[in-house]
């Protein structure tokens, strides 16, 4: 499992994640979402042990992160910009994993590199972006970690490799309880795979909760109306974001549909429907909230 607690790093006189608290539970795919600059980074080079936090408590299996050699172990950091040395070969590098992992799985890794179309003795330097992205994690989970934090894993890579990617990495935590982190913009491929997302804005927390309960929590409504009607009706009603063509309606609210369909109902329109909201449109939603420019989102 893993606690944050308070968590607060500064980098001069700029605070990149301001008293963050929640936890991740074991076996879940966590999706970290947020504005540019929100944090996410910072938050996974703190998760992994790269960072050492200005203030508060990382803890993973309930040990503190930081110079942990044993925790580190069980642990996988694939940076938005993997690094590889220029002579660097996913074989070579495999032949240094094998002495720094424990937990190596060799006949894991001879299958990765059957499965993802890339050659193992080219160098990794000399790759296309998503390839280099394929080959840190073709080394990484072959490394079998309990926990892997990945940023932005999906930038660059083409639709087949993309539902590849999404495919292992539901399976290791479906059989291995492999615990996953995934910061990423991309929010339609993290709709497909997390169980849980967190909203990080300024380097806070806005939200964390099961994707499915976020999604139900919020809904978009469009109403027709066969004459005028007074905007004041929807006053009782948590609206996020109204929206007026002529006598239709398009509402975002917060809360229960059994809570606000009765009220919209009693207003006798013409035409009504209720859609839940996609994760990107929940995104957009709670930054508008939050008082963020929306012309600068992704």
């Amino acid at each position: 499992m893993i606690e944050i607690k308070n968590l607060t790093k500064k980098f001069g006189e700029i605070t990149a994640l301001d008293n963050l608290s929640f936890n991740v539970s074991d076996g879940t795919v966590f999706g970290l979402v947020g504005s540019n600059g929100a944090g996410k980074s910072t938050l996974l080079r703190v998760l992994s042990g790269v960072f050492q936090a200005d203030g508060g408590e990382v803890f993973i299996d309930g040990e503190n992160v930081f110079e942990n050699r044993r925790i580190k172990d069980r642990c996988f950091f694939i940076c938005d910009y993997p690094f590889f040395s220029n002579a660097d070969t996913i074989e070579k590098t495999a032949f240094l994993y094998r002495s720094i992992y424990e937990s190596w799985d060799e006949e894991y890794f001879n299958r990765l590199c059957e499965t993802f179309p890339l050659n193992r003795k080219q160098k990794i330097i000399n790759m296309s972006k998503g390839m280099q992205r394929q080959s840190a994690l073709i080394l990484a989970l072959s490394t079998r970690p309990k926990y892997l934090f990945i940023d932005e894993i999906f930038d660059g890579l083409d639709p087949v490799v993309r539902s590849l990617v999404k495919k292992l990495i539901i399976t290791n935590v479906t059989d291995n309880n492999m615990t996953v982190i995934i910061a990423s913009h991309n929010l339609r491929e993290l709709e497909d795979i997390c169980d849980h997302v967190g909203l990080i804005h300024r380097g806070g927390i806005l939200l964390e909760k099961e994707l499915d309960e976020l999604k139900l929590g919020i809904h978009k409504v469009q109403l027709a109306f066969n004459g005028e009607i007074d905007e004041n009706a929807f006053n009782d009603l948590a609206i996020v974001n109204k929206s007026r063509n002529g006598n239709l309606f398009n509402l975002t609210i917060r809360g229960a549909e059994e809570d606000f369909m009765p009220k919209l109902k009693a207003l006798n329109p013409v035409f009504m429907e209720s859609l839940p909201l996609t994760l990107e449109e929940v995104f957009i939603n709670e930054m508008e909230v939050a008082g963020y420019d929306i012309n600068n989102i992704l």
